[in-house]
C-alpha cells in the first residue's frame, strides 16, 4: 500500500483509507493557520477550565526547541445530558483557548502563553450541536476524536517521525517533557511508548494514603509483570501513552470506551511493536477524586476515601512466578503441540492447567497451528491468544484458586526478594507509617 505523500502534503494512502473507514466526520479542528505538525499533543477536556491553565503554564516552561513542530491539541467534551455546570466551565475552556488561539492578550495568562509561541488547537465537542453521543461519548472517543483529527495535519513531507502523544487536563509535566519524548522517538526510532509518571502527593493526609496505595497497586502489579517476562510488561495510564501514526494506523485507532480505553489501546500496541519506556521526563498525573470515569485512579481514590474495601492488599507474588514459568514455555522458540502445552501446564500448578482447559487452550492453539503459515505467524497469534487482559484475567484465576491477597507490604517485600532488589526498608506494622510507604512507592518508581 502507497504511504508517500503527494506534493501537495496531502496525508499519504494509508491515512485517508484509516480516515475513511474509521474516521469521524462530526467535529473539526480549529487551530491558527495552515501549518503541519510533526507532533500532536491529543488533550481531552471536561469541566478542566482551571486545570487545562495549569497544564498550560506547565507545558509553556518546556524548552520552545520543538514548539513551532508541535500542535497542543484539546478535545472539550460533554454529553447533551451533562450537568449545566459542566457545560458552563468547558465554555469558558473554549473562550480561553480561542483567545490563545486569536492572540487576543486581554488577561495576563493569555499574554504569557501567547508570547511562549505554543500552538494551541481546540476541538468543540462540547457546545449546542457539537456534543458527544450518549452512547459513546467518554474519554476513549475524546481522545479518538483528537487523534484521528491529528492524522489530517502532520507534516508527511518531513524526514521526523510523526508522532502522536496522549495526555490529560489535569495533569502537568517536566520541564524537559516534548524535548524528551521527540528526541527520544526520533533517536531511537521508536513506534510507541510510554512517559515515566508518578502522581503528586496531595497535603491532605487521607488523599496522600489514598494515592500512594493505588500508585503502589499499579507499579506492584506492573513489576510482577516484569519479574514474569510477560510482552505486557508496561503501564496503561492514557497521560503517558504515545506512538507514531504508522502504529495508531495498524491498531485501527483509538477506541470508544468510556473507562479502560488507554488498556485496550496500549494493548493493541503491544500486540504489534515493542513498547518502549521514555524514562528521562516525567508527566505527574492527578490525584484527586472524580467522577469522570467509572474506575481508574479518581474512584479508586474515592474508593479509599470511603473505606468500602480492604485497600492494603496486593496479589500474591507466588501468582507472578506461575505466570513466569508459564511465559518461559509459551514465548520459548520451541513450538509444542496443545497436549504437551497443558501437560507443562499442570506440572506448573494445577490452576495454571485448569485456566488453559477453562479458555479453550487446546481448541484455539489447534487453529492457531493450522492457520499460520510460518513461525513468525505463530508468535503473532501467540501474543494475539495470551494477551494483556488474558495475562490479568489468569491472575485474577489464580488470586481465587489458591494465592488470596496478600497484606500489600508482606506481598511487597517477598516480591523484592524474588527479584533480588531488598529494599531495606524496617517495617514491624502491617500497615506502616505515610513516611515509610512513601519509601516503598519511591523504590517501586525506581524499578518500573
Amino acid at each position: 500500500m502507497n504511504n508517500q505523500p503527494t506534493s501537495k502534503n496531502e496525508p499519504p494512502a494509508i491515512v485517508k483509507n484509516y480516515l475513511h473507514k474509521h474516521g469521524l466526520s462530526s467535529w473539526s479542528l480549529i487551530f491558527a493557520g495552515q501549518k503541519k505538525f510533526n507532533n500532536v499533543v491529543v488533550v481531552p477536556a471536561i469541566e478542566e477550565s482551571e486545570n487545562v491553565k495549569r497544564l498550560l503554564t506547565s507545558l509553556t516552561r518546556n524548552d520552545k526547541q520543538y514548539f513551532d513542530e508541535s500542535l497542543f491539541l484539546f478535545v472539550v467534551n460533554n454529553l447533551d445530558s451533562s450537568e449545566l455546570t459542566v457545560k458552563l466551565d468547558n465554555l469558558n475552556t473554549l473562550d480561553f483557548l480561542r483567545g490563545i488561539i486569536g492572540k487576543d492578550l486581554g488577561t495576563p495568562d493569555t499574554k504569557t502563553l501567547i508570547d511562549s509561541g505554543i500552538n494551541i488547537g481546540i476541538v468543540d465537542a462540547s457546545s449546542e450541536g457539537h456534543e458527544m453521543p450518549e452512547k459513546d461519548g467518554g474519554v476513549g472517543l475524546a481522545r479518538k476524536i483528537g487523534m484521528d483529527l491529528a492524522l489530517t495535519i502532520l507534516d508527511y513531507n518531513s524526514n521526523r517521525k510523526k508522532i502522536l502523544i496522549c495526555l490529560d487536563a489535569d495533569c502537568t509535566v517536566e520541564n524537559n517533557y516534548l524535548t524528551s519524548i521527540v528526541e527520544a522517538v526520533n533517536s531511537k526510532n521508536i513506534s510507541a511508548a510510554y512517559v515515566h509518571y508518578e502522581h503528586k502527593l496531595p497535603d491532605e493526609p487521607k488523599h496522600k494514603l489514598a494515592i500512594i496505595c493505588y500508585e503502589i497497586f499499579l507499579r506492584y502489579y506492573l513489576l510482577g509483570l516484569i519479574h514474569a517476562g510477560s510482552p505486557f510488561a508496561f503501564p496503561t495510564i492514557g497521560s503517558t501513552m504515545i506512538c507514531d501514526y504508522e502504529s495508531y494506523i495498524k491498531v485501527g485507532g483509538m477506541n470508544k470506551k468510556k473507562a479502560a480505553e488507554d488498556f485496550y489501546f496500549m494493548e493493541k500496541l503491544g500486540k504489534i511493536t515493542r513498547i518502549e519506556k521514555i524514562g528521562s521526563t516525567k508527566v505527574y498525573p492527578s490525584s484527586r477524586p472524580s467522577w469522570r470515569v467509572p474506575f481508574g485512579t479518581g474512584q479508586r481514590v474515592n474508593r479509599f476515601l470511603q473505606e468500602a474495601h480492604d485497600e492494603y492488599v496486593l496479589y500474591d507474588p507466588e501468582s507472578f512466578d506461575v505466570l513466569k514459568k508459564w511465559t518461559e514455555i509459551f514465548n520459548a522458540e520451541e513450538i509444542l503441540g496443545a497436549d504437551e502445552y497443558l501437560l507443562r501446564a499442570k506440572e506448573i500448578d494445577r490452576a495454571m492447567h485448569k485456566f488453559l482447559i477453562q479458555n479453550s487452550f487446546a481448541e484455539n492453539w489447534n487453529k492457531i497451528l493450522q492457520s499460520s503459515k510460518s513461525v513468525e505467524q505463530i508468535w503473532k497469534q501467540k501474543l494475539m491468544w495470551f494477551d494483556g487482559f488474558r495475562t490479568l484475567k489468569l491472575i485474577h484465576f489464580l488470586r481465587d484458586n489458591g494465592y488470596p491477597l496478600v497484606n500489600m507490604f508482606d506481598a511487597i517485600d517477598k516480591l523484592f526478594a524474588m527479584i533480588g532488589k531488598d529494599s531495606k526498608i524496617a517495617r514491624s506494622d502491617l500497615i506502616p507509617s505515610v513516611e515509610i510507604q512513601i519509601e516503598y512507592l519511591k523504590h517501586l518508581r525506581r524499578l518500573t
